[in-house]
C-alpha cells in the first residue's frame, strides 16, 4: 500500500469536511462516528492538519474542525505531507542505495514512469476533484 493508515484517515476526514462541512466547524466525535474511525487517533490527525493550515480548528461548545483552504486549491499532497512523503525523492523499488538512469536496477525504467504518474496524481488532484468524482487523467510514461 502506498499510503499509511494515518494518511488514509486524513484523506477521508478532509474529504468528509469538504462534502458535509459547508464551512461550519464539525466536532471530531461526529467525524469519527461518520467515518467509523477511532476518535482519539482521528483527533491527533486533525490537529496535525490544523498545524499545517489544511484545517482550521476552534474550541468550545461550537468548536471543531473545518477546511482551512479552498478545496479547489487544496491538493492531496498537502493533505498527506504531514504523514507520508508520497512525492519525495523516488526510492529504488528494489531497495538499492544507488539507483539512477546511469546505474539502474532491474525495475528502474518501468518504475520511473509509474512513480512520475503517482507524483503527478498527488500534486495535481485537489480535494474538490475527489469530492465531485472528477479525477484528472494521469499518463504513465
Amino acid at each position: 500500500m502506498i499510503l499509511s493508515q494515518t494518511s488514509v484517515y486524513a484523506l477521508k476526514a478532509v474529504l468528509h469536511l469538504a462534502e458535509t462541512g459547508g464551512g461550519d466547524f464539525v466536532r471530531v466525535d461526529d467525524i469519527a462516528a461518520d467515518l467509523k474511525v477511532p476518535r482519539n487517533y482521528l483527533s491527533k490527525i486533525l490537529h496535525a492538519l490544523a498545524r499545517t493550515g489544511v484545517l482550521d480548528s476552534t474550541r468550545g461548545p461550537h468548536g471543531g474542525f473545518r477546511l482551512g483552504k479552498n478545496p479547489a486549491k487544496l491538493t492531496l499532497d498537502e493533505v498527506l505531507a504531514p504523514f507520508d512523503e508520497v512525492i519525495g525523492e523516488s526510492a529504488c523499488l528494489l531497495g538499492r542505495k544507488r539507483c539512477s538512469d546511469a546505474n539502474p536496477c532491474a525495475a528502474h525504467d518501468r518504475w520511473k514512469g509509474v512513480y512520475a504518474g503517482v507524483k503527478t496524481f498527488f500534486q495535481e488532484t485537489t480535494v474538490a476533484d475527489l469530492a465531485r468524482g472528477a479525477i484528472p487523467e494521469i499518463t504513465l510514461h
